[in-house]
């Protein structure tokens, strides 16, 4: 009977305590295997806590166009300001998408562009939309096609209807950072004379200079049609820079053409603009994304929106990732590279603070880890406003780096 009681007593305890020890070897991450699985869990531990003087810096500096949410090193918000409301996020929502990629690949992957041959003399040139592709590459790959009476050489290329993600403007489309989003990408169609069709042109020059006695016919191939190529044989290949280089490129220089081509290799949806898949990603991790929308993987579309506190609580999750300390490497860095290498040079703070910053007409978001102590508070500003302060969300950086810490 005693020892009956004594089994009881044990499970009954096993079961009280089992959630705060779980809770302290999350908190101080002390076992791996947990981490993992609490990534992928869909829930999260967060608590919230009330902090007087975090609270009281918030209402006296900030106006209704701010959203911004503050936590600790412990997993637990511990101030917030209009943290939920849907806001236009800019290059904050690379944030998310990059992370999505990172999940889907290895750090070392790359993205791929080939040749193939189906029979005697016809060719489809295939790409993942490597940002770096230039005509160089593009000669060493069409060098391996053969003399032939008849070559036929295909473009094997997304519909110009896919080229932009929705809430992209006409404005937009004008610009470097608003180049189409194409799987076979002269340098990131920065220039918007290299396009697919200058790429044609180029290609049916080179073959019929080399090839004077060749009729070369270039023609477009329906991406979505890749499964005719199933039996076509690979004769030639190019690689590009690292999954964690192109992460690098999207993140700590807020490259909008990589943010989107890798996206779309991850989630495999090169042929329609949906970004549900991102969404869901998040979802099934316990994370709320009721009131978000997502419209793209780089942010340049008006129709985005998300919470500052969904911001927060993600990254605080992505703390517990096997590859965290990656996605923060690809991280802009204050007073020391990528959009940040500006701000606070020289100063405390540099060093201390990687995120994510986001400009956009009318918006101005700035989210990341601020190092106290070494170790990581995580903080989300975002202004949507005509007036946009950006000085005073650097300044609010600033004033959380030196207010003493809240347990």
């Amino acid at each position: 009977m005693i020892k009956k009681l004594y089994i009881f007593f044990l499970i009954v305890l096993t079961i009280i305590v089992s959630p705060f020890l779980i809770r302290y070897l999350l908190i101080n991450q002390k076992i791996l295997v947990l981490n993992s699985i609490y990534f992928n869990f869909p829930g999260i531990i967060t608590r919230k806590k009330t902090c007087p003087s975090y609270d009281a810096l918030l209402n006296r500096t900030l106006d209704n166009s701010f959203s911004v949410s503050i936590m600790n090193n412990n997993g637990t918000l511990i101030s917030s300001y209009n943290d939920e409301v849907p806001r236009l996020p800019a290059s904050n929502q690379k944030l998310f998408s990059s992370a999505y990629v990172l999940n889907k690949y290895k750090l070392n992957n790359n993205l791929k562009t080939s040749l193939l041959k189906k029979n005697k003399n016809n060719y489809y040139l295939v790409g993942q939309g490597d940002p770096d592709l230039n005509y160089e590459d593009i000669i060493e790959l069409i060098s391996n096609v053969e003399e032939n009476k008849n070559i036929n050489f295909n473009i094997v290329e997304v519909d110009s209807k896919l080229h932009w993600p929705k809430g992209w403007t006409n404005t937009d489309k004008l610009y470097e950072y608003g180049s189409p989003i194409t799987s076979l990408a002269i340098e990131s169609n920065h220039n918007k004379y290299d396009d697919i069709y200058a790429l044609n042109n180029f290609i049916k020059n080179y073959l019929n200079i080399k090839f004077l006695n060749s009729n070369v016919n270039i023609n477009y191939f329906d991406s979505e049609k890749r499964f005719y190529l199933k039996d076509a044989i690979e004769i030639n290949k190019i690689y590009s820079n690292s999954i964690l280089s192109l992460l690098t490129l999207t993140n700590s220089e807020s490259h909008n053409f990589t943010a989107e081509s890798l996206f779309k290799n991850a989630s495999n949806t090169w042929n329609y603009n949906d970004y549900l898949k991102l969404k869901n990603w998040l979802g099934k991790k316990g994370l709320p994304i009721s009131n978000t929308f997502f419209a793209d993987a780089s942010g340049l579309s008006r129709k985005n929106r998300i919470t500052t506190k969904l911001v927060v609580l993600f990254l605080d999750k992505m703390r517990y990732s096997n590859d965290f300390k990656a996605y923060q490497s690809t991280l802009s860095i204050m007073g020391v590279r990528g959009t940040l290498s500006k701000r606070f040079v020289n100063s405390e703070l540099s060093g201390k603070f990687f995120g994510k910053t986001g400009t956009l007409s009318n918006v101005f978001a700035l989210s990341g880890f601020l190092y106290k102590d070494e170790k990581p508070m995580i903080i989300s500003i975002i202004q949507n406003s005509k007036n946009i302060d950006k000085e005073k969300a650097f300044k609010l950086l600033r004033e959380v780096y030196y207010m003493k810490s809240c347990k």
